[in-house]
């Protein structure tokens, strides 16, 4: 717990084990710009609590330390969560979610724009076969079908990883569906015996 609220709020040395050094937490570096925070769903409601204060303030504490500080910090977050069903279960303080939702933009899932699921996918394809020096001539017709099938429950980080796998998986110049690793129930998909330690 209290690694969590050092990574937000910073912690002076001796705060806890391994507290070696005074560290700045994210508050602090990012003063005077933007703090994206993802999952905001997940922060503990302890936690949650010295949030909304640093928001409405812009004080806060280092773990460890009873100097206040000061950050001005714009921050926009994230979740896949319905903060007000949150709210309505006591996971999540009300007076949090009005002071960050100024503005709400709701993104449908993958599954309900599926225009986007080949151009993000070629994007995928690009940034990891660079990554792991691989060159391709995209997708063919049967990985194009499977992806656009796929129902993607992760939606985007699903789609990312998927692509990421059929990469390393792939050893022709396009990537086929039983590179993708989705199942369909026929057995068609590369197992790990079909995968080779050569770089």
């Amino acid at each position: 717990m209290l690694r969590r609220e050092s990574e937000l709020f910073g912690h002076v040395k001796g705060a806890f084990t391994d507290a070696k050094t005074d560290r700045a937490g994210r508050f602090e570096l990012a003063d005077e710009s933007t703090l994206f925070m993802d999952e905001i769903a997940n922060i503990p409601l302890n936690l949650q609590a010295k949030l909304l204060r640093m928001l409405e303030t812009g004080e806060f504490e280092r773990v460890g330390s009873s100097k206040t500080l000061h950050s001005n910090v714009r921050i926009i977050s994230a979740t896949n969560a319905n903060l007000r069903d949150e709210v309505t279960a006591g996971r999540f303080r009300q007076d949090l979610l009005f002071r960050l939702n100024t503005i709400e933009i709701a993104l449908p899932p993958l599954r309900d724009r599926r225009e986007d699921i080949m151009p993000l996918a070629n994007n995928f394809l690009r940034q990891h076969a660079k990554r792991y020096r691989k060159t391709f001539g995209g997708f063919d017709e049967t990985a194009r079908e499977r992806l656009m099938q796929h129902p993607f429950p992760g939606n985007v980080r699903e789609l990312d990883h998927v692509i990421e796998r059929a990469v390393l998986m792939s050893s022709g110049p396009q990537i086929k569906a039983r590179d993708l690793g989705l199942s369909t129930g026929g057995g068609d998909s590369r197992g790990l015996e079909d995968m080779s330690l050569e770089v």
